[in-house]
């Protein structure tokens, strides 16, 4: 028997134990939930006892923990896919696309449905942000199934579908021009726009699509393959697209006759770009010359002060002339005063809300009230262009070429917003 030492008895030493208690494990991380997560990913060797009942019974950290340890039984991931916290999912998101590179060959067959199956339960997963983590993760990997790409790619949330349409070597060109095709949101096709390679084919498609921000992302993109006539038409709809005269100026496969028409509606300094290109004939280049000293000659439109402007107008309202054309011209000299006054006499409003809506950094107010005004598409893409200066993603084209791209409810919504009867 063991004698007191000081009036205490001392203590017996604990057994030596052999592996962790599921029982023992769950309470030291259900009361430090944070140390938990420490504990628990450093001790990779609990077995895969503990990781069921953790993953069944323990608390949110706990069960997040068990999700994001690489050591976790491919059964336990499977079940965790389904667990009713988005934390834990999103966690297992973050490391499932991981194990995915030689799995086939480390892994037993079992282990390898299992993975897949849990891969395409978080392609299915509501939350959004769960999506777009897998999303993110596999956007780079060939070794996923092509059915788990597609989804994620046709998935109606831009975070989700444009890493993957911008970046995955698992879709095709048919895969591709059928989003397309689907008019998807302008995120994603610019996504497809921005694609290592992208061949005639999509180039077209995009095209067609009339998506103003995909097609200057197209133009910058140097390894997309476009068809000379399809160059064509995009040069034929860029004189009033301001976004894409920097992109066509910068394209390194124009034809001289290509380069010539772009000299003709560029500003000044994109001229001068153009004339320093290296593939220029003397022909060419003089020619754009030309046109350069021509624009230099050219006066400055000096901005009408408020009372010169309302003066303009009132002439012009008299004169039967207060119309698209003077509401466009004056957006095209970029006019912001006078373009102001104008929409403020033809929609019959005061000109302080017209001052407001141009203000903003938004292009559907400024559309509704034009077509307010019973002015057309056009001259609200040339006042989104030259007097608000928008441009990227920010301009709002027309529909078909023509068309107001908003229905009469929204445009009657973004009024009444500012105070407006439609």
């Amino acid at each position: 028997m063991k004698k007191a030492v000081g009036g205490r008895m001392p203590y017996a030493p604990v057994p030596k134990q052999e592996g962790l208690d599921p029982r023992q494990a769950l309470d030291i991380l259900e009361t430090r939930a944070r140390e938990s997560e420490d504990y628990l990913i450093r001790n990779a060797d609990v077995g895969p006892a503990v990781f069921e009942y953790l993953a069944e019974y323990g608390a949110p950290a706990t069960r997040q923990a068990v999700a994001a340890n690489p050591m976790t039984p491919a059964r336990v991931n499977r079940t965790l896919a389904e667990d009713n916290e988005e934390d834990v999912r999103a966690e297992l998101a973050h490391k499932i696309a991981r194990l995915m590179p030689g799995l086939e060959a480390r892994e037993n067959e079992e282990t390898v449905t299992l993975t897949i199956a849990t891969l395409e339960v978080l392609a299915r997963d509501s939350a959004v942000r769960v999506r777009t983590i897998l999303a993110d993760e596999i956007k780079y990997l060939d070794c996923i199934p092509r059915d788990v790409a597609l989804r994620l790619a046709r998935d109606v949330e831009a975070a989700v579908a444009a890493p993957v349409l911008e970046y995955s070597p698992l879709l095709s060109d048919a895969d591709l021009i059928e989003i397309i095709a689907c008019g998807q949101v302008q995120q994603v096709l610019s996504a497809i726009a921005r694609r290592q390679t992208v061949s005639e084919d999509v180039s077209d498609a995009l095209v067609q699509s009339l998506d103003v921000p995909a097609v200057a992302a197209l133009l910058v993109n140097p390894n997309a393959l476009i068809r000379k006539a399809t160059l064509e038409t995009i040069i034929e709809q860029a004189e009033e697209i301001q976004s894409w005269h920097l992109p066509l100026v910068l394209r390194a496969d124009l034809s001289a006759r290509a380069i010539r028409r772009i000299g003709g509606f560029v500003g000044a300094a994109l001229l001068e770009k153009l004339m320093m290109r290296g593939d220029l004939s003397e022909t060419t280049r003089a020619h754009l010359n030309r046109r350069l000293r021509a624009r230099l000659e050219q006066p400055d439109v000096d901005q009408e002060s408020p009372q010169s402007a309302a003066e303009i107008v009132t002439a012009a309202r008299a004169g039967g002339t207060l119309d698209d054309a003077f509401v466009e011209n004056a957006a095209l000299s970029g006019n912001r005063e006078l373009v102001t006054l104008a929409l403020a006499a033809l929609a019959q409003v005061p000109d302080a809300k017209v001052r407001k809506i141009l203000a903003q950094r938004g292009a559907k107010p400024v559309v509704a009230l034009v077509w307010r005004a019973h002015l057309s598409m056009r001259t609200a893409f040339k006042i989104q262009s030259f007097v608000m200066k928008l441009g990227g993603r920010e301009l709002l084209p027309a529909k078909g070429g023509v068309h107001f791209p908003l229905s009469k409810e929204e445009m009657r919504w973004h009024l009444a917003y500012f105070d407006i009867s439609a």
